[in-house]
């Protein structure tokens, strides 16, 4: 989300015991609320945008713009009268103190507290948002939500930047790790939870990067072309189930153009679509210097500029004293914020300092991160391993003698001490490096095998690597894809030669086991030779013992996953990664702050697949697969049957499914769609899934509900959804290419 518009590195966060000094008063005297008397919109019996109101008649002028507009970023700039009240977070926005009204305090949240080392403060790593993408739990998104909120209340913050949710057009994204899948009903379910969760703990939750940021590459000059059609079954309506369902009290408008207008100041999709359409009470702010303009911006629904002032401060008010910008518009963007304020409950719950259980954090970073591993491969029944009949384990590759990775930018949290692979600054983290997070496989391995012998091998030469493998019973290669906002991948390549390590090592044992730590899916030349496949994504706090779990059977895979595995980038939509020409791809050094503000040259991306992202265009071109959307296999075995459809205000699906093997498992149903001829849609649609517990031998009936927009194409003509009549083929199964049960249901 932030561009690096200044340094972000900072040095290694401080260890626990640094994190008690912080217990105690109040965040700030001027956060306290007034008392009703003197203050009638501290009257909580009323509704937020009554109170919205009654503090607007109160406010001057100038405190109605210094509403709209951030102060810069506190944590590279020194102390400010303006910024002096802020947590030193990555934006601020002073507030009314006269009015009882605080300042709103953001910090990256993605997987976790992103600015907490400047704070000297502890944050839990979650595991990547991908892998809660793929636990397909809606109880546990809002668990992942409900602690990033706790802990942002914990360290002074009421207002996230979390609740990515751009669809996965280009598996290459950069940003793929941060958001929640391809299928926008998959995304939207799950971000929707996330925001509930994270907005319980009364901080301002938003969703973002709104909307089609779905590369990295020239992000600030790209222009996306598509149709409403496409945006709104696809992308956009991932964003619309986050909206309407998670009630975000603000949304994040992102970098690039959409068919010619900065997403910024499109009216189209602020205006017309967000609050018109969804009917969105709440405010928009822009990506960190995704603000374009002022009179435009402001007409077409911009609430906020951040993290500066540029076009929203001084120009902001020239435009209002001109009537370029009226005093009604004026105060709209200011009602949204307020009644925002008032409605997440940053006004009535000050924030206050406390100390956050890091032991806790641990507990459900680890439970997160059991339900998202995906089990891609299981030859034989290699896995789970048997602790008391292994007498030898050789552990290879990336770092997993002291660590396990985790994204960048503006995601990335601070571990503990620092970068556990303590670079020549002694475990700095900086902006745009490689971060490792000190969970150790190696020790989580070697306390479930006390008996046996456990080597490591680092896994950069191939033949160390396969005489370290020739050597041992098991043989467990631990492989890395780094990702990071700001890039792309220029592939799905394995980097570093871990191809060729873990050929090497599945070639010298066949009792060969590869776990992959990524936030993008990644093509397998060696596929066939491991005899297990894992994948771990960026696992968090404690993504080590998590692992060790999956290994050893203590916990059940029950993952699958949210993304589609290509066999190769030439299966992508778009297999040549559009690129920025030179003039697009940065400014000047002669450019003036109005040049560089004003915006790079765009240049032209054309989504001509249209709503055809993931799953579905590799089935209607007949493109196979290396692993298809919703996969994951388990422990156990689950069969289904007996599938009904009926209609009414929700068609509703309902089917029985058993686990016929050994042991207790939770299986992911997942229930598509095929459309009538009409809607011209030669692929399936996912329109719901439910995760199931199951002890083994149990059977359960479940009944799956469907939103009827989830069948419907939205008809540009109408501007609106349109359900067509006819016959309607509902599809239930593991994943999108197994689907056991099939019915016909005529709607209309």
């Amino acid at each position: 989300m932030k561009r690096p518009m200044f340094f972000f590195g900072r040095g290694p966060v401080a260890l626990f015991a640094v994190v008690f000094l912080f217990v105690g008063p109040a965040f700030a005297q001027n956060q306290q609320p007034a008392s009703n008397s003197d203050h009638p919109w501290m009257n909580t019996a009323l509704s937020p945008d009554q109170r919205a109101d009654l503090v607007i008649q109160q406010m001057t002028l100038d405190e109605k713009i210094a509403l709209l507009h951030g102060v810069g970023m506190p944590t590279d700039e020194p102390v400010t009268p303006e910024n002096a009240a802020s947590n030193r977070g990555v934006g601020y926005a002073v507030g009314v103190p006269r009015l009882g009204i605080p300042g709103i305090d953001m910090s990256d949240a993605a997987y976790g507290v992103r600015s907490s080392g400047v704070n000297g403060r502890y944050s839990t790593a979650l595991p990547a948002n991908v892998a809660a993408a793929a636990s397909w739990d809606v109880d546990a998104a809002y668990q992942y939500g409900a602690l990033i909120g706790h802990e942002l209340r914990a360290q002074g913050y009421n207002m996230s930047l979390g609740g990515g949710v751009d669809i996965t057009r280009d598996p290459r994204n950069g940003r793929t790790f941060e958001y929640l899948g391809e299928d926008p009903v998959l995304a939207g379910t799950l971000v929707a939870q996330l925001i509930k969760g994270t907005q319980s703990a009364h901080v301002i939750g938003d969703i973002k990067h709104y909307a089609f940021n779905d590369q990295e590459s020239g992000r600030d000059s790209v222009n996306i072309h598509i149709s409403k059609r496409a945006a709104r079954e696809s992308d956009l309506l991932a964003f619309e189930i986050g909206v309407t369902k998670g009630h975000p009290a603000a949304v994040m408008c992102s970098y690039n153009r959409v068919n010619g207008d900065y997403s910024c100041e499109n009216k189209w999709l602020l205006t017309d679509v967000l609050k018109d359409d969804w009917k969105f009470p709440g405010f928009v702010l822009s990506d960190w210097g995704g603000t374009h303009s002022t009179v435009k911006a402001s007409h077409a629904g911009l609430d906020n500029e951040e993290p500066g002032d540029f076009y929203y401060s001084a120009k902001f008010k020239a435009a209002v004293e001109s009537g370029e910008i009226s005093q009604a518009e004026l105060d709209e963007h200011v009602h949204r914020i307020l009644r925002s304020m008032f409605a997440a409950g940053v006004i009535d719950h000050p924030r206050q300092r406390f100390v956050v259980d890091p032991f806790k954090g641990f507990e459900i970073a680890r439970k997160e991160e059991e339900g998202g591993i995906v089990l891609l491969k299981n030859e034989k029944k290699a896995l789970p391993l048997n602790a008391s009949s292994i007498h030898s384990i050789a552990v290879i590759g990336a770092h997993s003698d002291v660590g396990m990775i985790s994204g960048g930018g503006s995601a990335q949290v601070d571990p503990i001490e620092g970068n556990a692979i303590m670079p020549p600054d002694k475990g700095a983290t900086h902006w745009m490096e490689e971060i490792w997070f000190p969970t150790s496989p190696l020790k989580a391995i070697k306390a479930r095998t006390p008996q046996a012998n456990v080597t490591y091998d680092p896994g950069t030469d191939p033949a160390a690597a396969a005489e370290a493998a020739k050597k041992a019973d098991v043989a467990i290669v631990f492989a890395y894809r780094w990702a990071s906002e700001a890039m792309d991948m220029p592939n799905l390549s394995l980097p570093h030669h871990q191809d060729e390590i873990i050929a090497a090592v599945a070639k010298a044992n066949p009792h060969t086991i590869v776990v992959l730590e990524t936030g993008n899916p990644v093509t397998m030349p060696w596929v066939a030779a491991p005899a297990a496949i894992l994948e771990a994504w960026f696992g968090g706090s404690d993504g080590a013992d998590a692992v060790a779990n999956i290994l050893f059977g203590s916990v059940n895979p029950s993952g699958k996953l949210p993304n589609t595995f290509p066999l190769s980038e030439a299966d992508l939509p778009h297999p040549h990664l559009t690129t920025p020409p030179p003039a697009s791809q940065r400014f000047p050094e002669s450019a003036t702050a109005e040049q560089r503000h004003a915006g790079l040259p765009p240049f032209d991306v054309h989504y001509d697949e249209g709503a055809m992202v993931g799953y579905k265009w590799y089935e209607a071109k007949h493109k196979p697969v290396l692993f298809p959307f919703g996969f994951g296999l388990s422990y156990t075995t689950f069969a289904y049957s007996g599938l009904k459809v009926s209609d009414g205000d929700m068609v509703k699906a309902s089917f029985t499914v058993a686990n016929t093997g050994g042991r207790e498992g939770k299986e992911i149903a997942e229930v598509y769609a095929m459309l009538p001829s009409a809607a011209g849609e030669p692929y399936k649609r996912l329109v719901g899934f439910t995760k199931i517990p199951l002890a083994s031998k149990e059977k359960k009936t479940v009944t799956v509900d469907i939103d009827r927009k989830y069948l419907s194409i939205f008809d540009e003509q109408k501007n609106g959804w349109s359900l067509l009549p006819g016959d309607y083929t509902i599809l239930v199964g593991g994943s999108s290419q197994d689907t056991p049960l099939k019915a016909t249901i005529s709607l209309k």
